[in-house]
């Protein structure tokens, strides 16, 4: 019975590391490279934050390729999604990105 615990508890921390490295992974795609230490929950909200933005550029006219963080000439310097500070916690900047979201008449949940 415990060697069946066991198992399960592996199962589970495989699926728990798998899920993070899949939410650190899409963040990379969006031009964010957030350090492992981040809870998963958090990193989540960030994620789901940055669609909403998306979400808002593009309701505003916006070309996510053209207004990415990546961009030399943006477009519209308000389309483009908000530079994590050095010194910022993924929470702060979850507030930043919604703020942005905000002054670009998207909805924040």
């Amino acid at each position: 019975m415990a060697e069946q615990a066991d198992f399960n508890d592996s199962i589970r921390d495989q699926e728990r590391e798998a899920l993070h490295d899949e939410l650190v992974a899409r963040l990379h795609q969006k031009g964010l490279m957030i350090g492992g230490d981040a809870p998963d929950a958090d990193l989540a909200d960030l994620l789901s934050a940055i669609e909403q933005f998306e979400a808002a550029v593009v309701n505003a006219g916006g070309d996510l390729f053209v207004d990415s963080l990546q961009s030399s000439q943006p477009e519209r310097p308000e389309w483009v999604l908000p530079h994590m500070r050095d010194d910022e916690t993924v929470r702060g900047y979850i507030k930043r990105v919604n703020e942005a979201t905000e002054n670009l008449g998207g909805i924040v949940p």
